[in-house]
């Protein structure tokens, strides 16, 4: 169906003409992911050659999609904002509450029933302010978007890190925090460095077991979970003729393992089918008439290295099936090494379970292709090993799926269809294990695999793979297993060799549905009154956060050094936390409880410096908060890795944590830390990190001068009576000077309306 079909007819009627005057104005071809860029500008008149990675730019997004967990505090934010309506096209998707125990039959009634005053929250808020509200089942946000919202030469927001999957349409889509969202609901300028642009040329054809997913799980082992920082990825060549726009939309999607700001595809015959196989029928004929500028220019095709920031090039004849992990997505391993990476890194051969779905890999073809590999088990008796888990992306695939026999090929071998919702991706799984600290393995279609993420279990061994070789391995139950060379045993102790997966792109008969579970957006509900219990657990209104108050920051407590990766999941996890996102207090009690204290190698136990006791992390910070004491954390590189959550930035800030120091930040953290009024600081000199001791009282040097490019000094009061002082470095400009004075970004524009 087309959805917000004015604003799709403005923008395409107007989208050549902006992409032109673009050209003149830099005077050289452009990318397509420049095209798209500087088609939204805030202010046209602001458009010039801008700095890739230096220069900060405002822009205007077409739209904004949020998720149950997120949408929350984005939600209670937007309340604070003062207005009647949201200014663009906006939706809110229920998938990240409801939790994977036993299919969905009993699953998502549950799910209901325990959710049921934050899904009633979301959408009265959706109803008053003129958002789409997808319920509960209705599917992932980003399969959702992709079906019906996303659109070529578009530029959209998501509260959810996995946004760039639109890209496989065409889109600049990407991740950000409530605050960022809340900025284009509110129609002001929505601001992002300009990204850097990394080309990566791809060539050939996947072929055998190959798939989509291979694509990016190799590029990952090329650039790693930092290398897309403040990039956006930007695909061309022969070889994206043979992608489908969901393989594309896989491809996009994981690019924010990367750290990408986003990842896009150009308009192709491939997108003007999806869009026709959607309902989308106007869109495509839309997209047609504005086909030149939904692509980059020739120029740049034929001398792509003058455009671009970086080449990658990747044949795809030559891509094989990959398993990526444990433990960080970039880890990454063809299949055919894994018999000998396996034993030698000593990681657990059996495989338990094999789960497929999540944002990543849920589509029709995605399920199909799983499907013709489950066919084979059953019509040739073999026995499967491990468990097989089953999300579909959206109720029209499942629906569809189901209709097609998918779903009944996957349930001969004893699949469970889970809820059309994340579940086990984003750790709202309850496994039963007869131990949930065994060392063990699990292969999934999904994006991340940090430690603890689906099940809590710190020695689960999650590996990535596509959703084709993650069926194969349940049959085998060997993380070893290569289904182009090897064998299975059959019932009757026979040898068979799997045949290469296939599958449909699209249903043959059509997609069908019968209930989506939307409500579309009303202009007759501008009176509901949006009720929050003083007494709720889950739900708690919002207070501003205090303004700074105009001195450095003297003798601050040392809260957590943190030791190796610190992802979002560290610092704010998720899983069982889920069900506190909207209630800021009862969900700080999780701050930084997954990180590793450097002092002790330790989680979640850090010196108090006020009692002398080792405690829990959340517990330290309320001591220091309880005093009127501010605190510090130092943390490693890529600080803030992996899911947009702006809980990771809410929680410091509500326990009085004042500053983060690292060796590097990922780019949706730093900006979430910005928008809440934390000083976010890296290091000049790496080495500096090594001087920070666990007694340190810390002071910040220079913030009644505070300004951009201009560096600050941390002074290290040592217990021994000696200081250190070093000098750190910051990425704010003038903007976001004044949220850091105003206390955040959300009182700032509430001083300034």
């Amino acid at each position: 169906m087309i959805l917000d079909t004015e604003m799709l007819r403005s923008f395409y009627a107007s989208y050549s003409e902006s992409v032109d005057k673009a050209k003149e104005t830099i005077k050289r071809p452009l990318t397509y992911a420049e095209k798209v860029l500087f088609a939204h500008m805030y202010e046209n008149s602001d458009l010039k050659p801008f700095k890739r990675g230096v220069d900060y730019v405002n822009f205007r997004p077409d739209r904004v999609a949020m998720q149950d967990a997120t949408a929350q505090m984005a939600l209670l934010q937007f309340m604070n904002a003062g207005k009647d309506k949201v200014a663009v096209p906006a939706s809110v998707h229920c998938d990240h509450l409801i939790r994977a125990d036993i299919g969905v039959e009993k699953d998502l009634p549950s799910a209901t029933a325990t959710n049921k005053e934050v899904y009633d929250f979301l959408k009265s808020v959706s109803k008053k302010y003129h958002i789409g509200f997808w319920g509960p089942g209705a599917g992932i946000i980003h399969q959702v978007v992709l079906e019906n919202y996303a659109f070529p030469g578009g530029m959209m927001v998501g509260t959810d890190s996995h946004t760039p999957n639109a890209g496989g349409l065409g889109m600049v889509a990407v991740g950000v925090g409530g605050a960022d969202a809340v900025d284009v609901l509110t129609a002001q300028p929505w601001e992002l460095k300009m990204p850097k642009l990394i080309g990566v040329r791809l060539h050939g054809k996947l072929s055998g077991w190959a798939s989509p997913k291979d694509v990016i799980l190799k590029i990952l082992g090329i650039l790693t979970v930092k290398g897309g920082t403040n990039s956006i990825l930007e695909y061309f060549g022969d070889g994206l003729e043979s992608i489908s726009t969901t393989g594309k939309a896989t491809i996009c999607n994981m690019g924010a393992e990367l750290g990408a700001t986003c990842s896009i595809f150009p308009y192709d015959n491939n997108a003007d089918e999806y869009l026709r196989n959607t309902g989308r029928e106007e869109v495509a004929i839309f997209a047609k008439n504005n086909i030149k500028n939904l692509r980059a220019d020739d120029e740049v095709y034929a001398t792509p290295e003058k455009y671009y920031d970086l080449i990658v090039d990747i044949n795809l004849n030559e891509v094989e099936p990959h398993l990526n992990g444990p433990f960080t997505p970039d880890a990454a391993t063809p299949i055919s090494q894994m018999k000998v990476k396996g034993p030698a890194n000593d990681y657990p051969m059996d495989v338990e379970v094999a789960l497929i779905g999540s944002c990543t890999n849920s589509s029709y073809q995605d399920l199909a292709r799983a499907a013709s590999v489950a066919r084979q088990a059953y019509k040739q008796n073999i026995p499967v090993k491990a468990q097989l888990i089953i999300n579909p992306g959206s109720e029209q695939i499942r629906c569809t799926a189901e209709r097609d026999g998918i779903l009944d090929d996957l349930k001969k071998i004893g699949a469970v269809i889970m809820t059309n919702a994340c579940g086990p991706c984003i750790g709202q799984w309850k496994r039963h294990t007869n131990d949930n600290n065994r060392k063990n393995a699990i292969v999934t279609s999904f994006n991340r695999n940090f430690r603890r993420r689906a099940d809590g279990n710190p020695n689960t061994y999650a590996f990535i793979a596509g959703p084709e070789l993650t069926t194969a391995i349940a049959i085998s139950g060997r993380l070893d297993f290569n289904p182009a060379t090897d064998m299975v045993c059959d019932k009757d102790g026979n040898y068979v060799k799997l045949d290469e997966p296939t599958g449909y792109t699209f249903p043959p008969k059509g997609f069908t549905v019968e209930d989506n579970g939307f409500i579309a957006p009303s202009e007759s509900n501008s009176d509901i009154e949006i009720i929050i219990s003083e007494q709720s657990d889950r739900l708690q209104k919002l207070e501003p956060f205090a303004e700074w108050s105009g001195k450095d920051y003297k003798d601050m407590p040392l809260l957590i050094k943190t030791k190796g990766k610190c992802t979002t999941d560290h610092i704010s996890m998720a899983g069982p936390w889920l069900k506190f996102r909207g209630h800021l207090q009862n969900i700080s009690d999780n701050l930084l409880m997954g990180a590793v204290n450097a002092f002790n190698d330790e989680s979640n136990c850090v010196k108090d410096q006020l009692d002398g006791e080792y405690k829990e992390v959340s517990s330290a910070a309320k001591d220091y908060k309880q005093n009127n004491i501010d605190s510090i954390v130092i943390a490693e590189d890529n600080y803030g890795e992996g899911s947009s959550r702006e809980h990771a930035a809410m929680e410091p800030r509500f326990l009085n944590v004042k500053v983060i120091l690292a060796k590097s930040f990922a780019r949706i953290h730093e900006t979430n830390l910005k928008k809440q009024g934390m000083l976010a600081l890296t290091f000049v000199n790496k080495d500096d990190y090594d001087k920070v001791q666990e007694d340190d009282r810390i002071s910040i040097s220079g913030l009644t001068g505070f300004a951009p490019g201009k560096h600050l000094t941390v002074i290290l009061k040592h217990n021994d009576g000696l200081t250190d002082e070093i000098e750190v470095e910051h990425t704010y400009n003038d903007t976001q000077i004044a949220w850091f004075k105003a206390g955040s970004a959300l009182n700032y524009a509430r001083l300034n309306k």
